[in-house]
C-alpha cells in the first residue's frame, strides 16, 4: 500500500504515529509507517538525548519531528526565551498559582524531589523556545520530515525545511488554515477533527476530512481525530487522504513509556470520558475528563490563561503526575491527552500488531465495498 507521499518518504504504507515515546517511533517506522517524536515537552539536550537513541536504533528507515509554533501566543514578539519568560511570569497571578498547587495538594501527589525540567514550564510552546528543538531535529539525516501542530509555520522556517529536503506539513481544524498551510507551500496538510486527542477545533472529521481535501486539491492531506481501525483507515482514504495521522492509538501500546496506571486510565475509558478543556495549555484541548479538569471549570475558580502561561500554571502537574502515576488517586488530576477512540483502546499490543490489524481491517473494508460494487 503506497502513494506518491509513501515514496517521499521512503515508507511502506502512509500511517504516521505522532507519539512522545522513542520507542514507539522506532517500532512504528520498522515496521512499515512513520513515526513523528512529540518534542515540545523536550529541552533541547533531552532532544538531543532522545534523537541520539532513535538514530542507533532505527536503522536505515526514517522519522519526523513535531514542534509547536503557535500563530498567536502571548509575548510572541520576543525572540529571548529568559527574557519571554521572565515577561509571562509576572503575568500570571498568584491565584492561577495557589490554584493549581492546591488541587495536586488536595489528590496526594507529592512534590517532585528536584527541578530537572524547562525552567519556568514555558517549554517549546513559543518560536523562542521551538527554535532551538527544530535545530536539533534539522541535524538529523534520519529526520524525513517536520510537522507544526499549531499554525502555519513562518516562511523562513518553512524555505529553510524544504531547502534541507524534508518535508514539511502542519495540523488544522478549519478550512481557512489548511488554504493558508497550502498557500504557504506546505507539502502536506494534516485535517485533524474533533474527536482527536491534544489540540483541535470544533469540527468533526468526517465533515472536516473532505472539504479540506476539495480546497486544497492537489496537496496530499493526513486525515486525523478518530482513527482507532482498520474501517476508519479505509473510510479517509476513500475521501481522498494520502495517509492517516494517528496519535491516540500508541499510548498504551506496549513501547509506550507510560505508567500501568496511567495506561490503566485508557483501558477504562469510554469515548464519552474525554472533554476539550484550555485547563492545561490554555487552548482547546481534548483529554480524558477528571477532577483537573472540571474544576478549571468552575464559575467560583480561576478561568484559564492563554498559552503559553497556562501550560506554565500547569507545569508543575503534568511533572509531578507523570512522575507520581502510581499514587493512588493522582490519575485524578493527571494529564492525559487523547481522542475519542480511547473507548476502542481495550489492551496493550505491539506496534507491528497494531499496524498489521490496521492494514488487515483496512483490506477487509476495500474487499466489502468491492462486493458492493459488483452487485449493482
Amino acid at each position: 500500500m503506497t502513494n506518491d507521499l509513501c515514496t517521499q518518504l521512503g515508507i511502506d504504507t502512509p500511517i504516521f504515529a505522532f507519539t512522545h515515546c522513542r520507542d514507539v517511533v522506532v517500532a512504528v517506522s520498522q515496521a512499515g509507517g512513520i513515526g513523528v517524536l512529540g518534542a515540545v515537552g523536550f529541552t533541547p539536550e533531552q532532544l538531543r538525548q532522545e534523537l541520539d537513541w532513535i538514530d542507533e536504533h532505527i536503522g536505515d528507515k526514517p522519522y519526523g519531528v513535531d514542534i509547536v509554533i503557535p500563530q498567536v501566543y502571548e509575548g510572541m514578539d520576543e525572540t529571548d526565551p529568559d527574557r519571554l519568560r521572565e515577561r509571562l511570569e509576572g503575568m500570571i497571578s498568584q491565584e492561577h498559582r495557589d490554584f493549581a498547587k492546591q488541587l495536586l495538594e488536595s489528590h496526594g501527589v507529592p512534590e517532585m524531589p528536584n527541578d530537572d525540567g524547562p525552567k519556568g514550564g514555558l517549554q517549546g510552546w513559543t518560536m523562542a523556545t521551538a527554535r532551538p528543538l527544530l535545530d536539533e531535529a534539522l541535524k538529523r539525516d534520519g529526520c524525513r520530515l517536520i510537522a507544526n501542530a499549531l499554525g502555519t509555520p513562518p516562511p523562513e522556517i518553512i524555505e529553510e525545511i524544504k531547502n534541507g529536503g524534508r518535508l514539511i506539513g502542519a495540523l488544522c481544524g478549519r478550512v481557512k488554515q489548511a488554504v493558508a498551510h497550502k498557500e504557504a507551500g506546505l507539502d502536506f496538510i494534516i485535517a485533524q477533527g474533533s474527536e482527536g486527542g491534544g489540540h483541535t477545533g470544533e469540527v468533526t472529521s468526517l465533515v472536516l476530512w473532505p472539504q479540506i481535501i476539495d480546497a486544497v486539491e492537489p496537496t496530499p492531506v493526513l486525515a486525523a481525530g478518530g482513527i482507532g481501525c482498520g474501517r476508519q483507515m479505509a473510510a479517509a482514504m476513500a475521501m481522498g487522504a494520502a495517509g492517516v495521522w494517528t496519535g491516540s492509538l500508541w499510548l498504551a501500546v506496549d513501547e509506550a513509556q507510560a505508567e500501568p496506571a496511567q495506561k490503566q486510565s485508557y483501558f477504562d475509558a469510554t469515548s464519552e470520558d474525554t472533554i476539550r478543556s484550555r485547563s492545561w495549555t490554555g487552548k482547546g484541548c481534548r483529554m480524558l475528563r477528571n477532577d483537573w479538569t472540571e474544576a478549571w471549570e468552575r464559575d467560583d475558580t480561576p478561568d484559564p490563561l492563554p498559552m503559553p502561561m497556562q501550560g506554565m500554571v500547569s507545569f508543575d502537574a503534568v511533572r509531578r503526575t507523570h512522575a507520581y502515576a502510581g499514587v493512588e488517586s493522582t490519575q485524578d488530576v493527571a494529564f492525559n491527552p487523547v481522542g475519542q477512540i480511547v473507548g476502542m483502546i481495550e489492551r496493550p499490543e505491539p506496534c507491528a500488531h497494531v499496524i498489521r490489524d490496521l492494514l488487515t481491517e483496512y483490506v477487509d473494508a476495500v474487499d466489502r465495498m468491492n462486493e458492493l460494487m459488483a452487485d449493482l
